[in-house]
């Protein structure tokens, strides 16, 4: 089965940003693939096909990669969108912990692209867009390992756009602030809680339940997937609400020391 229309695949597609993604690129024009760990086998709703995708496993990314080129002929935009969250200081968080982390969010992100890239080559078009954070750019204590993570893919990104576009691919960023979604419920918990840290762990997890509850609804940050995918000359960053942009511009033009003062002040820190 071909089809004249482009194609998308989406990660984390069955809740929260990722599913309000498959529905607007469908009202965009697109053939859209989503994906998950709890989809069992290819279903079709609502105009879009699921299939199963775990993208911590090698052979599950090559598999799915390989049935939507099957099926559709073409990967037009590939949407990274699957991560997962972290709590707790750095201390109270094992190695292994922050593997989980990087495996999903980084990994899986160079899982995907390095699975799709060949085919965009070929094809000499594509757009890879990679849906990082505002802590892609900006420290938040006890949130170390998921803050480092988005770094990661903020700078994997960049470097990767540089050495793909001359082969008619893009490499994009999406960058949410807080987002109203059920993503800090599955964050990945300390497995070696300390006393010490009880008490300021509780109330950055308060900061954080707080900036999603007042956050942004997920249609605001998927306007921006959108047009990342569609845009005929896109940007390599896009901050995904007027909070991000806020952010962002006051990460760049703010003095260092206001700035780590305000991180301070925001997470109740002494000091």
């Amino acid at each position: 089965m071909t089809t004249a229309r482009p194609v998308a695949l989406v990660t984390g597609a069955s809740s929260g940003i990722g599913k309000a993604t498959v529905v607007a690129l469908v009202k965009a024009g697109f053939e859209v693939i989503g994906t998950s760990r709890k989809t069992s086998g290819a279903t079709r709703r609502d105009g879009v096909t699921f299939l199963s995708l775990d993208v911590t496993s090698d052979d599950s990314v090559t598999a799915a990669v390989e049935e939507v080129i099957q099926r559709y002929g073409r990967i037009d935009v590939l949407v990274n969108n699957a991560g997962i969250g972290s709590s707790g200081a750095d201390e109270e968080n094992s190695i292994a912990q922050a593997q989980r982390v990087f495996d999903i969010n980084v990994f899986g992100v160079m899982r995907m692209t390095k699975a799709v890239l060949p085919h965009m080559r070929a094809q000499r078009s594509g757009r890879i867009i990679n849906i990082s954070s505002i802590l892609g750019f900006i420290p938040q204590p006890y949130m170390a390992a998921y803050s480092a993570s988005k770094h990661a893919v903020e700078g994997y990104s960049e470097s990767l756009d540089h050495e793909v576009r001359g082969h008619g691919v893009r490499v994009l960023l999406v960058e949410p602030a807080g987002t109203n979604t059920p993503f800090n419920a599955n964050a990945v918990e300390p497995d070696m809680p300390l006393e010490v840290y009880a008490e300021q762990r509780r109330i950055a997890d308060q900061v954080a339940v707080s900036f999603g509850k007042d956050g942004d609804a997920p249609a605001v940050v998927v306007k921006s997937i959108v047009a990342a995918a569609t845009d005929s000359k896109p940007r390599l960053r896009y901050a995904a609400s007027p909070n991000a942009r806020r952010i962002s511009t006051a990460r760049r033009l703010v003095p260092a020391s206001v700035f780590d003062k305000q991180i301070r002040k925001t997470n109740k820190l002494a000091g």
